[in-house]
C-alpha cells in the first residue's frame, strides 16, 4: 500500500514538473511598461533621480520668407495685374508657348483683358432701367393735355351692349328641365300603359341612334310620348326614354 502511494506521487511531481509556468497577468496586458515608468516617476519626484526615458526631439520645420512687398509673387492687386499682363502676352506671342496670333484664332476680334487694373465699364442710363418713376423725365415726354386724348380715344371704342330679352324657347322643342321638374316618380315605375311583342329588341334598337340619353329624351317627347311610345324608347312605362334620369335636373334645381 506504501508503494503504490508513492508511485501515485512521483507520477504527480513529475507531471506537475512538464508543465509550463504560467505568467503573472495581475497586472494585464501592456502594463508592465506602464508600471516602470510610473517607478521613474516617482523616483524622481522623490529626489531619487534615475535613468529617465528621454523625450522625442520636436520635428524640424521648414521656415519660408515672405516675398517681400512688390515682388511679383507678394499677392498684391498690382502683382496679379502684372501676371495676368504676362500670361496674356505668352498667349498672344506666337512659337511653341503662344496660341498664335488672335487676329487669325478669333477671326480679328480684340481679345479680353481680364485685369483687375481695367476701369469699370461706362453706365449707359444713369436714370435706371424704367423712367416711370421719374416725374421730370415724364413730365419731359407726357402732357396732361395728351393723357385726356388718349382716354377719350379709348372711351370711343367701347361698345355698350344693353340688356336683351330672353328668346323664348316654345318652338326650340321640349324641356327636359321642364320635363324632370313636373315628373317626380321613381325610375322604373309603371306610369304608362305599353303594348308589343319583342320590346326589348326594339328598345336596344332605337335607343342605339342616339349618342346621349338627353337626345333619346328629346325626341321621345317630341314623337308624342310619354303617352305614345311608337319607337318602343319606354318599355317599362315610367316615361323616361333610354335609361333617362331626371335626377341631375332635379338635385341642380333644389341646391
Amino acid at each position: 500500500m506504501i508503494k503504490r502511494f508513492s508511485l501515485v506521487a512521483a507520477l504527480g511531481f513529475a507531471v506537475s514538473a512538464c508543465q509550463p509556468a504560467v505568467p503573472d497577468s495581475g497586472g494585464g496586458a501592456g502594463f508592465d511598461s506602464f508600471n516602470s515608468q510610473q517607478s521613474q516617476r516617482d523616483a524622481a519626484l522623490a529626489g531619487n533621480t534615475g535613468p529617465l526615458t528621454a523625450m522625442p526631439a520636436p520635428e524640424q520645420v521648414d521656415e519660408v520668407p515672405l516675398s517681400p512687398v512688390g515682388s511679383p509673387d507678394d499677392g498684391s492687386a498690382a502683382a496679379t495685374a502684372a501676371e495676368t499682363t504676362r500670361i496674356l502676352d505668352a498667349t498672344r506671342s506666337g512659337g511653341n508657348n503662344g496660341l498664335g496670333n488672335d487676329a487669325q484664332t478669333d477671326a480679328g476680334a480684340e481679345p479680353l483683358n481680364a485685369s483687375p487694373s481695367n476701369p469699370a465699364p461706362p453706365v449707359l442710363n444713369t436714370e435706371g432701367i424704367s423712367q416711370e418713376n421719374n416725374f421730370d423725365a415724364v413730365s419731359g415726354e407726357r402732357s396732361i393735355e395728351g393723357d385726356a386724348a388718349r382716354i377719350a380715344a379709348n372711351r370711343a371704342q367701347y361698345r355698350v351692349i344693353q340688356p336683351e330679352a330672353l328668346p323664348d324657347r316654345a318652338d326650340a322643342g321640349p324641356n327636359i328641365v321642364a320635363y324632370a321638374l313636373e315628373n317626380r316618380h321613381p325610375i322604373g315605375q309603371a306610369i304608362y300603359t305599353r303594348r308589343g311583342f319583342n320590346k326589348e329588341r326594339k328598345f336596344q334598337r332605337a335607343c342605339a341612334e342616339f349618342s346621349h340619353p338627353d337626345q333619346a329624351q328629346i325626341a321621345f317627347l317630341s314623337a308624342g310620348g310619354p303617352e305614345r311610345d311608337r319607337a318602343g324608347m319606354d318599355p317599362d312605362g315610367d316615361g323616361y326614354a333610354c335609361s333617362w334620369d331626371p335626377a341631375p335636373y332635379r338635385r341642380g334645381v333644389s341646391g
